[in-house]
């Protein structure tokens, strides 16, 4: 028993149990007389090893890896789906589109909750409930249930998916959670790519449940691993721990608290917060065009699914299986972008290691090229896939080229929301993950439309036009943001801010947080870190790693 206390979940779960560790010496309280981590602290996720933070890494990617390969998985199997019930092939779209609508609910739910209860127990109760309601969807009596089951399932697991970055925030100091934060995105974008492909395979020899058994076995594999992971939200261990200290009687510490139980930490104070701010943000100028424009990549990502059989499987006349393959492409075009993202991190932080200052708008460059890139490869694979005479790798060479510019533009962006808003940042990213989980969710709905109208040329040379006349924001913003910034309520331009953020000590850096926002709604108020998509924050040369994730 007490080797398998070891393995399981508490904070310090190997190779310390702190809930047995008697108090030898006085509790460590900060400046502000709050509980607090001691410098090395064994509680303190930054001190851990960093074997054991890469553990745990891989463990939430591993929950990543299920939300994105379930999104997409059911589209290899519409025919399947639209035969077994009765339906269209549109109305079997429908499992894609509800699955996505689940996304924008659950952030807004979650993430809330998970800084009230703490990273893992959100992790553990929404992916057992995912696992749960994925067996409605494999086993469902009629059409109404399946998509009641995927609706349920896509609401449960975008806990794991808007939370694990949440969980390397909190593992990795700023210039190391780059790497960590890479392959997240990465995640992002492969597993919606490898879901047709191994259920166009399925539909080949079996039916449309078996693309669910595979997401079963597969979120059944991964639970295990899951309930390893520790507690990593460094205010819910620090609460955890004042509240050991006040029941162990310390003389001279029985009232002592955590920095955020003096705030409103009440799950109606969070929510308050959670449920309105990110929707006026969402009409401040930057926020409203960043929203727009990750919002058609991420509809063009989820039109892919449909597009790909339309150029392979009708227009070429491959099977269902085969039909799907090209979209290997978009996994190495995934990765290829993670690479650009890794070196433009390091060439930014070597300029900051120089002391040359950063503005948010330095962020763009990753956006300008994917917005130049997106236009020319859209039309690339437009127009070459159009005609059937034409080798079938060009088509899939454009889309591995394709998929890198739409990555560079999805991290551009959003990196730039982060500096732009600072503690406004987590609300400026919920709002735009809201926003474009809704687009790509009606994307299945007309893309078939869309394209039998206009043939792949003309459908893709509208999404190209489209991306084209997008180009210009980044630019835009580039030259002018720093006026618009200076303008904006959420994004005001101060001598030492943003510029200098990176910068400025720590504490200096917690404390304006805290003069603006209850403690417990600072930084993690809605979608937890989208903003450290890429972790792309860096810390001036000297830093200390130990920083407040919160």
């Amino acid at each position: 028993m007490v080797e398998l206390r070891r393995i399981l979940s508490l904070a310090t779960a190997k190779p310390y149990r702190t809930s047995d560790l008697e108090y030898g010496e006085r509790p460590y309280l900060n400046e502000n007389r709050h509980v607090d981590f001691r410098p090395d602290d064994v509680e303190n996720p930054h001190c851990w090893s960093t074997g054991r933070r890469w553990y745990v890494t891989v463990c939430a990617v591993l929950l990543v890896v299920n939300a994105t390969f379930a999104s997409s998985a059911p589209s290899g199997c519409f025919g399947s789906i639209a035969e077994w019930f009765g339906v269209s092939e549109e109305a079997a779209g429908l499992t894609i589109t509800l699955f996505l609508l689940g996304y924008c609910a659950g952030p807004l739910i979650f993430a809330p909750l998970s800084e009230f209860y703490g990273r893992r127990w959100i992790f553990y109760s929404t992916f057992l409930l995912y696992i749960v309601f994925n067996f409605l969807c494999a086993f469902a009596p009629n059409f109404g249930s399946l998509l009641v089951g995927r609706f349920l399932t896509g609401t449960f697991v975008s806990a794991p998916l808007s939370n694990s970055p949440g969980v390397l925030a909190d593992l990795w100091g700023p210039v190391e959670r780059g790497n960590a934060m890479a392959v997240f995105s990465c995640m992002v974008w492969v597993g919606p790519a490898l879901g047709p492909v191994i259920g166009g395979f399925l539909e080949l020899k079996k039916d449309w449940r078996w693309s669910f058994y595979v997401l079963l076995w597969l979120g059944g594999i991964t639970a295990i691993p899951m309930f390893t992971i520790p507690e990593t939200f460094a205010p819910a261990i620090l609460v955890r721990r004042a509240r050991r200290i006040r029941r162990a009687r310390i003389p001279g510490y029985e009232n002592v608290k955590a920095e955020v139980e003096d705030g409103d930490r009440t799950l109606l104070g969070i929510y308050k917060v959670a449920l309105t701010r990110p929707w006026i943000i969402l009409f401040d100028m930057i926020s409203f065009l960043c929203a727009v424009y990750v919002s058609v990549v991420y509809t063009l990502l989820y039109m892919l699914f449909s597009i790909y059989p339309i150029v392979f499987q009708e227009r070429r006349g491959w099977n269902p299986g085969v039909g799907e393959l090209p979209l290997i492409g978009s996994v190495i075009g995934s990765f290829i972008g993670a690479i650009i993202v890794l070196f433009d991190s390091r060439q930014k932080q070597k300029k900051i290691e120089k002391g040359i200052p950063m503005k948010p708008e330095d962020r763009l460059t990753l956006a300008i090229m994917g917005g130049v890139g997106f236009p020319i490869t859209m039309f690339w694979f437009a127009w070459t896939a159009e005609y059937s005479w034409i080798h079938w790798i060009v088509p899939t060479i454009a889309g591995v080229f394709l998929a890198a510019s739409l990555m560079l533009i999805f991290v551009g962006y959003l990196t730039y929301l982060v500096d732009s808003y600072l503690m406004y940042a987590a609300s400026a990213i919920a709002v735009n993950t809201v926003c474009r989980s809704a687009c790509g969710a009606a994307a299945p709905l007309f893309t078939n439309y869309m394209f039998d109208a206009l043939g792949v040329g003309g459908g893709g040379s509208l999404i190209g036009g489209v991306a084209t006349l997008l180009a210009v924001i980044p630019f835009a913003f580039y030259r002018y943001g720093e006026g618009i910034r200076r303008r904006s309520r959420f994004a005001p331009t101060e001598p030492k801010k943003p510029d200098d953020e990176e910068a400025r000590p720590p504490a200096e850096m917690e404390k304006t947080r805290r003069d603006d926002l209850p403690p417990m709604l600072s930084d993690t108020t809605s979608t937890i870190t989208d903003d450290d998509v890429i972790g792309l924050r860096s810390e001036k040369p000297g830093e200390s790693r130990h920083d407040n994730a919160q």
